[in-house]
């Protein structure tokens, strides 16, 4: 019998240690961004909210003890996102007063914890799926004596000319007259409900607790669009305990951090290093969304924090894909087809889309740089999926002839950037790097209908499509399809050779756009001078000159180095520039990538480490990632929770 007990207790431990070995790589996730905000409008943006499963809603954490519930959600089911309420389901307990609020975060959940004299309350948030989060509420007598409880929830309302409330036994609709989406809170099946308008509380409840004792129970809030089923999602929430969703959320996200931490360049094995992984991983989730409207894929926002991304951006979303490929294809293949739902019969991918045209319509006034067959090829290396590249590469194959059709004025192999309406913004636009300095003097030309360039043909843009072409030549072999392989190699060696020459200015050691006749370069030294490094267009010869500006810190190795122009330009101003000075990651990642491609991994390592510490709040916790940084001072600029700089930060710090 001593023997039975004895392995028992063995198995016991066993099991516990087992799922803490599961989850030891949530650990670096903790608090690692700042949800505590308690919002006043409906529009408040000064904090950052906590989403999953890619949910349109999120939710942040009360900063005081005057709530005792989860801050929202935010809803970005509706308009550019707002707040529903200063808590859905905010708990008050009669004649009790709470002394201490504490908090934590993970990647896979949200925990607050309040204390009074007499009693304890603790509150855990996670999200079932993309429609519906769950909060478990334990309420503990801490006293020496039984005590009567007596406690309600009812909502703090910000949307009272939007949201409407009705009750039916233990469930409440939420109808807004904003959007198509309708919320349902489910309440435990004893609860009674008295809703009016914007306003809804249920019947006080009186429960007796002795010392030690607790009381728990589970709430659902959903927020689910007409093209999903409300009853299918109601059984979901039945057949799920709270403990058992929780625990498939920190196994789920504990694995995918595995995935990227133990990627890690042998250089960066500090825990550190390992903490803004964590942060880049949270970043992209909560800018996850699944399919919605217009959004047949499911993908990722550039931001929800700032509310004109509240969309779908190509370049982001070959980016974003690169970043999710280290630890999540499935996801990245997702984001990837959002896109390419929206693509012409020419080959043209849209720049952005959105989930309701009411809200903003979709931008088919230009494109963006061609970069997707850099995504489909490095997801292609993480998983193999056959069937995935059998599914894009002719959308790809097309959407590369779209550029020498579309955007190549002077049909010499070389395009330009432009737009479909003739307009010289959107033009820029296409570029990606919408006012930098090369783009001061153009012009526009036509080179047919729906087809404009501008008057100047770009390092960048030859760039991609050179790298575009290799990597079409990779898919293409996967797919046995040897004709393909061989004509976009040929294709590649010729554009390679015209990049070196026509781009390069060997007395600057730089390379530059030039005029369309390719006789005159546009000055003015941007992180497009690195381009060809990165796409392995450019000779070691020529590399090495490159290497010496970026490696300048009166040019570009600044205390945030390889931002979008030289430091030493008139033109600099990283406060009001943009393009015309700020780090952006995308970049920086770019020029890192540009140095280790031509063997010079020392500097590349120095330069990573010093991106990472020099950006505000990147390394560390509570702050979030931002779309872009001061590159001599490191300040955030501009939105925060930024994916494509969460996506680079990724990129930077894995392995091949």
């Amino acid at each position: 019998m001593k023997k039975i007990i004895y392995l028992f207790a063995i198995s016991i431990l066993l099991g516990c240690s087992n799922e803490k070995e599961q989850q030891s790589y949530l650990k670096f996730s903790e608090d690692v961004l700042n949800y505590q905000i308690t919002p006043t409008k409906k529009f408040d943006k000064n904090g950052l909210m906590f989403s999953d499963q890619g949910a349109w809603f999120a939710y942040s954490i009360p900063n005081s003890t005057n709530i005792t519930g989860f801050t929202g959600p935010f809803l970005m089911t509706q308009q550019n996102g707002v707040w529903s309420s200063a808590a859905l389901t905010n708990l008050v307990i009669d004649k009790n007063n709470w002394k201490s609020h504490t908090s934590k975060s993970y990647n896979s959940h949200l925990e607050q914890s309040y204390t009074s004299e007499k009693l304890e309350l603790h509150q855990k948030l996670v999200f079932l799926s993309g429609h519906t989060s769950l909060i478990k509420t334990t309420i503990k007598n801490i006293g020496t004596t039984k005590i009567p409880i007596t406690y309600q929830i009812k909502n703090n309302p910000l949307l009272a000319d939007v949201l409407t409330f009705s009750a039916t036994n233990n469930q409440l609709t939420i109808l807004s007259t904003k959007t198509n989406a309708v919320g349902h809170i489910v309440f435990p099946e004893a609860t009674k409900i008295i809703a009016s308008d914007s306003i809804y509380t249920t019947i006080k409840n009186r429960v007796f607790l002795e010392p030690n004792e607790t009381k728990e129970f589970t709430i659902s809030q959903t927020f689910i669009f007409p093209e999903y089923s409300w009853d299918t999602e109601k059984n979901n929430i039945k057949d799920n305990s709270f403990n058992t969703v929780l625990n498939n959320r920190k196994n789920e996200k504990n694995l995918q951090l595995k995935s990227i931490i133990e990627n890690r360049k042998s250089n960066f094995l500090d825990d550190n290093y390992a903490v803004v992984l964590a942060k880049a991983q949270l970043t992209l989730q909560n800018n996850w969304r699944i399919p919605a409207g217009e959004i047949k894929h499911e993908g990722l926002f550039p931001s929800y924090h700032y509310k004109w991304f509240n969309g779908f951006w190509s370049w982001d979303s070959w980016k974003h894909s690169v970043g999710l490929s280290y630890y999540n294809t499935d996801l990245a293949k997702k984001q990837i087809k959002l896109m390419f739902e929206f693509q012409n019969p020419d080959g043209f991918v849209p720049d952005c889309v959105y989930r309701d045209t009411t809200i903003e319509n979709h931008n088919y006034r230009d494109t963006k740089p061609p970069l997707s067959a850099w995504a489909v090829a490095k997801i292609y290396e993480k998983d193999n999926d056959i069937e995935f590249v059998k599914y894009m590469y002719p959308k790809l194959k097309l959407y590369h002839q779209f550029w020498y059709a579309k955007r190549d004025h002077d049909q010499d192999g070389l395009c330009e950037y432009g737009s479909t309406d003739g307009s010289l913004v959107a033009a820029k636009w296409e570029s990606g790097m919408d006012n930098a300095i090369r783009f001061d003097n153009s012009k526009i030309v036509k080179n047919g209908k729906n087809a404009y360039s501008i008057d100047q043909e770009s390092v960048d843009l030859n760039a991609y499509l050179y790298a575009e072409k290799k990597y079409l030549a990779q898919l293409a072999t996967a797919l046995n399809n040897e004709n393909d392989a061989t004509k976009f190699t040929q294709e590649a060696a010729i554009l390679k050779t015209k990049i070196q020459t026509q781009f390069y200015d060997a007395n600057d050691g730089w390379f530059y756009d030039t005029n369309l006749d390719g006789t005159q370069f546009i000055k003015g030294e941007g992180s497009e001078g690195w381009t060809a490094l990165w796409a392995k267009a450019a000779t070691q010869e020529q590399a090495e000159a490159v290497r010496k500006r970026m490696l300048n810190p009166k040019k570009f190795f600044t205390k945030v180095p390889f931002q979008t122009m030289s430091a030493d330009h008139e033109k600099f101003n990283p406060l009001k520039g943009y393009w015309r000075g700020p780090n952006w990651l995308d970049q920086a990642y770019f020029g890192v990538k540009s140095l280790r491609n031509y063997g010079f991994n020392e500097d590349a390592d120095k330069a990573t480490m010093q991106i990472l510490k020099g950006g505000e709040g990147i390394l560390g916790k509570g702050k979030s990632i931002r779309e872009n940084y001061h590159p001599l001072t490191g300040k955030g600029l501009n939105a925060q929770n930024f994916s494509w700089s969460a996506a680079h930060i990724i990129m930077l710090l894995q392995k091949e």
